[in-house]
């Protein structure tokens, strides 16, 4: 846990979430900033901090967390599609230093994104 990171202070119960979802090792909750009508950020347990970090050894983590998404989706009734980000870094527009994934859907989606 790095105690600075607002995503850790969620998983230690320090700020408030309502949770959606959890396991071992992950928590689910809604983007307080939501860009679609479905925008939840899905957040590992683990601190790592963005996707550039992100090694061999995080490779079930990863697989993890992208099984969640779908999950949720499903589960949130997205059959007509949805999107899942992972910003990375200033210019991918990363502003919480804790890997995370956005799962956005009830909308039809633009392209290009950014």
């Amino acid at each position: 846990m790095n105690t600075d990171c607002l995503f850790c202070k969620i998983l230690a119960g320090q700020i408030p979430a309502n949770r959606v979802y959890e396991d071992e090792l992950c928590i689910a909750f809604p983007d307080i900033n939501p860009q679609a009508p479905t925008h939840l950020l899905i957040i590992p347990k683990e601190h790592l901090t963005s996707m550039a970090k992100a090694l061999a050894d995080h490779e079930p983590l990863l697989g993890h967390l992208m099984g969640t998404a779908a999950d949720l989706a499903r589960s949130n009734k997205l059959d007509k599609g949805y999107r899942v980000v992972v910003n990375t870094a200033e210019d991918g527009g990363q502003t919480v230093h804790h890997l995370h994934l956005h799962l956005l859907g009830g909308r039809q989606m633009k392209w290009p994104p950014g």
